[in-house]
């Protein structure tokens, strides 16, 4: 799903509105008629419904909303926040449609008057402000938007949080920003809302689509996409009933070391389950033995060092690598990992102490292969960047790295998100925070290394990665709950993941 910037948004409601065609008042009720649906299968006949609305077509949007829901037999309070005297002209149609109706209660709130009471009972939907906001909310509509915050009433809001930004970084500190329980989005998700900064003013959002020209939204060109499960199974491959494990890649993972065996043990599993043909751990000595009992289905390279990675075997048979889950940061490491980089003729897999050593060592990332893979957490892509002052400057920093060093950069979290060569940013909709556990990554390393012995793009191997590893365990989650999920219940789940492909 392509992720519209705000601009690229206006433009395909006018089309929409041109070539439909459909009058803008039609389309503010369609979108008006998506969240009523939604409202009214989660309200109880007895709350309150408190509609909080600004001037602009957001609060056209809350005035539709709440006729609609009187109608129903609701009870609906609609409070007209007045810091200004001027309204959009859609607002004014559904202003006076919405006085026909009588038991509903309408109050036109002034920066002298009394702010209403708000029950934890209530339901409160925010239309106060909606996408198009250019600069944080301050003086009177401020003062609604602390008084909403305040209380303990459920809070849903129409398109975008009021306050919040769609495309640009704000805080409270500049402007106040509803916290919204539930955010229903109107036909695209927005790029604030991938971040986790965003995530107490946003809440768990949904997107409702409006009926927007789909012709249009094909031909848009977009830098960031949300994906999907319909994206996912475009990318992946059926197999052949002819064919053998020689069809499906030659893996080398190059991990583990003294005392973190089990990141080899958890990466290797995952790259077998993920369909790889034939897969080798290159271990130190005493990790031998480890892997050939806790994972017989990979062979196993042997390193000359019993505790660490300090030599690179012959790359010839390989036609996907990985390296750095476990290997530590000892100096031959580094050593053997720079002669990797310098012999590898395929893009390489690069994953936890592997990232932390090119940290130190940054002369070194020009040389590495073009098209490899990085999966940083953010602590660990800090090493490679530096710091940044907020989510939106961090991606920004992920786009240029990824573009200046012809690398996908995976950066882990909720929403992981994937940066190409070619600027474009991929956010993953699958995982929970079950996840946030020790050997999660790995696990990601290997399901990442067993599609790229399959030989699909890197680009692709990346999104569809990502998925699996989170859909892996968002099962794990369900059937264990968010704080049983580990590395190795995703692992288990991983047949399974593929099979809802």
């Amino acid at each position: 799903m392509k992720i519209f910037p705000l601009e690229k948004v206006r433009e395909a409601d006018a089309y929409t509105i041109e070539h439909e065609p459909i009058p803008s008042i039609d389309l503010m009720e369609r979108a008006a008629s998506t969240c009523f649906k939604w409202l009214v299968k989660r309200l109880s006949g007895d709350q309150k419904v408190m509609v909080f609305v600004g001037p602009g077509n957001n609060g056209g949007d809350g005035l539709a909303v709440a006729r609609m829901l009187g109608g129903k037999g609701f009870q609906v309070e609609v409070i007209i926040v007045k810091f200004t005297d001027k309204f959009s002209e859609d607002f004014g149609i559904n202003y006076n449609r919405l006085k026909e109706i009588p038991e509903i209660t309408m109050l036109e709130l002034e920066k002298e008057d009394k702010l209403p009471g708000i029950s934890g009972d209530d339901v409160v939907i925010d239309a106060l402000f909606g996408s198009g906001l250019s600069r944080p909310v301050k003086g009177f509509p401020a003062d609604v938007i602390h008084h909403i915050n305040k209380s303990t009433a459920l809070v849903v809001a129409i398109d975008i949080p009021s306050g919040l930004f769609s495309d640009e970084h704000v805080d409270e500190s500049e402007g106040a920003i509803i916290k919204a329980d539930f955010t229903l989005s109107l036909q695209f998700p927005k790029l604030a809302f991938m971040f986790p900064q965003n995530e107490q003013f946003v809440g768990e959002w949904l997107v409702r689509s409006i009926g927007l020209d789909q012709g249009f939204i094909r031909t848009v060109d977009v830098k960031s996409y949300y994906v999907e499960k319909n994206d996912c199974r475009e990318i992946h491959k059926p197999r052949s009933k002819f064919s053998h494990k020689g069809h499906y890649g030659h893996a080398l993972l190059i991990s583990g070391g003294y005392g973190k065996m089990g990141a080899s043990v958890l990466a290797a599993r995952a790259c077998i389950s993920s369909g790889a043909g034939l897969v080798h751990a290159h271990t130190p000595k005493k990790g031998y033995g480890i892997i050939q009992t806790a994972v017989p289905e990979a062979m196993v390279s042997i390193d000359s060092h019993d505790e660490y990675f300090s030599e690179v075997p012959d790359l010839a048979l390989y036609n996907a690598i990985a390296a750095g889950p476990g290997i530590g940061m000892h100096k031959q490491t580094q050593n053997a990992l720079k002669l990797l980089i310098q012999s590898a003729s395929v893009p390489l897999l690069l994953d936890a102490d592997a990232i932390n050593i090119l940290g130190e060592n940054k002369t070194w990332i020009p040389f590495i292969p073009k098209l490899s893979i990085f999966t940083p957490h953010p602590k660990e892509f800090q090493r490679l960047v530096g710091g940044w002052k907020n989510d939106f400057d961090r991606l920004r920093k992920q786009r240029e790295f990824s573009m200046k060093n012809t690398a996908y950069i995976v950066l882990k979290g909720a929403h992981t998100s994937i940066c190409c060569p070619d600027g474009s940013c991929y956010f993953n909709s699958t995982g929970n925070p079950g996840m946030a556990s020790g050997g999660s990554g790995d696990v990601l390393t290997g399901i990442i290394l067993g599609l790229l012995a399959q030989r699909y793009h890197p680009k692709h191997a990346c999104i569809l990665g990502v998925y699996i590893h989170g859909l892996a365990g968002d099962l794990a989650a369900r059937d264990l709950g968010y704080e049983a999920v580990t590395a190795t219940t995703m692992t288990e789940r991983i047949g399974k993941a593929f099979r809802k492909l």
